[in-house]
C-alpha cells in the first residue's frame, strides 16, 4: 500500500479554495471536479496502455490506447461529486454505485445501496473525497473486491492518519491518491483541518 500525495500548484490552489467556508455550493462542485481531475491524471498515469495507431488529416500517427477498462465506484453521497472528471476523461467509464451510511454514534458504515458493474477485466477506482475513520472505505473496497475486482485504487480529497491505518489494515494492496494528509480527527469524527461535511457542501444542504 502508498499514500500518494498529489504535489502540485494547482491541486493545492483547488484544496485551499474548497477549504474556505466562504465558498459557495456551485463552486464547491466545480472545484471538486477540477481537482479530481488532477487527482485521477495522477491515479492513472502507470496504467498500462498498448501500441496502437490512427490516420490523422495528413498522414498516420502511432501511439498509445489504454488497455483495459475502467471502472469508478462513488460512495453515496459525496462521492458523487467526484465522479463527472472521471467520466469526462473516460467517456467509456463503467460506473457503479455504493450507498453508505456512517452511524454518528458508533462511526461505523452500513451499506444501503449497492449497484457495481463487472470489474474482472478492469481498473477500479473507489471516490470517496474524505477519507476519515476508514470504515467506509475500507467497506467500499470489501464490496468491489467480492464483487470481481482484481485491481484497486482509492481516490480521495483529504485523508486522516487514522484512515489511512484503518485501510492499510484491511487492504494493505490498495494505493491511495489524495490531495492532502491531515492532522487528524476530532471528538465527532470529522478531518481537521478538513472541508466539513463534504456532501452537505457539495449539494448545499448544510443547516442554517
Amino acid at each position: 500500500m502508498g499514500v500518494h500525495v498529489v504535489d502540485h500548484p494547482l491541486a493545492e490552489h483547488l484544496l485551499l479554495s474548497l477549504r474556505d467556508v466562504a465558498t459557495a455550493p456551485a463552486l464547491f462542485r466545480a472545484l471538486t471536479k477540477r481537482l479530481t481531475t488532477v487527482l485521477m491524471v495522477e491515479a492513472t498515469k502507470d496504467i498500462p496502455a498498448e501500441d496502437s495507431a490512427v490516420m490523422t488529416p495528413l498522414e498516420a500517427a502511432s501511439g498509445k490506447l489504454l488497455e483495459d477498462p475502467i471502472v469508478a465506484v462513488p460512495i453515496l453521497r459525496a462521492g458523487l461529486g467526484m465522479l463527472d472528471a472521471v467520466v469526462d476523461l473516460f467517456p467509456r467509464v463503467r460506473v457503479g454505485y455504493l450507498g453508505l451510511q456512517r452511524d454518528e454514534a458508533t462511526f461505523q458504515p452500513s451499506e444501503y445501496y449497492a449497484n457495481l458493474p463487472r470489474m474482472d477485466d478492469a481498473y477500479t477506482f473507489v471516490l470517496d473525497p474524505m477519507l476519515a475513520t476508514g470504515g467506509s472505505a475500507s467497506a467500499a473496497v470489501g464490496q468491489v473486491k467480492k464483487h470481481g475486482a482484481r485491481w484497486v485504487r482509492m481516490v480521495c480529497i483529504v485523508c486522516a492518519p487514522e484512515g489511512i491505518k484503518v485501510l492499510e489494515g484491511a487492504h494493505p494492496e490498495i494505493d491511495i491518491f489524495t490531495a492532502a494528509v491531515d492532522r487528524g480527527l476530532n471528538s465527532s469524527a470529522y478531518i481537521v483541518p478538513g472541508l466539513g461535511d463534504f456532501g452537505d457542501r457539495l449539494f448545499g444542504t448544510e443547516p442554517q
